[in-house]
């Protein structure tokens, strides 16, 4: 499924709307939140449903690039982001950049492959 794009001034996503922009299911966002309570600190409405902002949804692509790319645990991500936030949040936004790139390409080979 290729990554969804932000909505410019939006200001809240849904968990449904984050685990799209990640391309992770709902469950592994909502794992994340509840592991990453010092990074990622949804909003709650009346519902008690997540409302994410911008800033945690970057909290969540380190995280996603810490777990998922390096490999660490969570523990070690969580070490990661307390001491070094700003150079591994520049290299987690450079890596979903060139997902999003690669989807494109992908969708892109399959349409020339249909027409073809």
């Amino acid at each position: 499924m290729p990554y969804k794009e932000y909505v410019p001034g939006k200001i809240y996503w849904s968990i449904g709307e984050v685990a799209q922009l990640l391309n992770e299911s709902t469950s592994r966002v909502r794992f994340w939140t509840d592991h990453f309570k010092s990074f990622v600190k949804p909003v709650r409405n009346a519902r008690g449903d997540r409302k994410y902002t911008e800033s945690d949804i970057d909290a969540l692509k380190v995280i996603q690039y810490l777990v998922t790319e390096r490999r660490m645990t969570l523990e070690g991500a969580a070490s990661t982001m307390k001491n070094s936030m700003d150079s591994t949040a520049r290299e987690a936004q450079v890596v979903f950049r060139l997902r999003r790139i690669q989807d494109r390409l992908n969708d892109i080979a399959q349409i020339i492959d249909e027409n073809c």
